[in-house]
């Protein structure tokens, strides 16, 4: 067996855990750690802006919604269409109106806009057809574009 002789404290060598300098001092981390927290603040309060600018936006958008009251089949090429729409005073609204035939087959689409400035507007649409249609259906009523 060897002994181990007691000799001076082995320090670590040159460089490899990085240098005693005063830019590495306790100080420079201390004030690096609070410009990260500060830009980490700016850049969430930021992200957290925009979140709810967003959700606000995509729930207080405009409103429509419309319903068919009534249709009437008037020849064998037209159907007549009695639709109310509520929307925003001043908001276009874009509606899709459409008919079938007996078999299910649509027989007649159309889109029309409606300007006018009310909150309430009831209006009559004939919609063209191609063979008999036997309903009048609403497809879809919502504001333009650009509102």
């Amino acid at each position: 067996m060897t002994a181990v002789q007691p000799g001076p404290p082995h320090s670590p060598p040159e460089g490899r855990y990085g240098r005693d300098d005063r830019r590495f001092s306790s100080d420079a981390d201390a004030r690096a750690d609070r410009t990260l927290k500060i830009v980490a603040i700016v850049v969430g309060t930021l992200a957290a802006v925009a979140l709810a600018v967003y959700g606000w936006t995509s729930i207080a958008g405009t409103k429509v919604s419309a319903q068919v009251i009534a249709f009437k089949v008037v020849s064998d090429r037209a159907v007549e269409i009695h639709l109310e729409v509520n929307k925003d005073a001043g908001t276009t609204a874009v509606c899709t109106l459409r008919s079938v035939d007996a078999s299910q087959s649509e027989v007649g689409r159309k889109t029309v806009r409606l300007s006018q400035h009310a909150k309430q507007v009831d209006t009559v649409v004939t919609l063209e057809t191609t063979a008999r249609g036997e309903t009048g259906e609403l497809v879809s009523c919502d504001a333009a574009k650009g509102n």
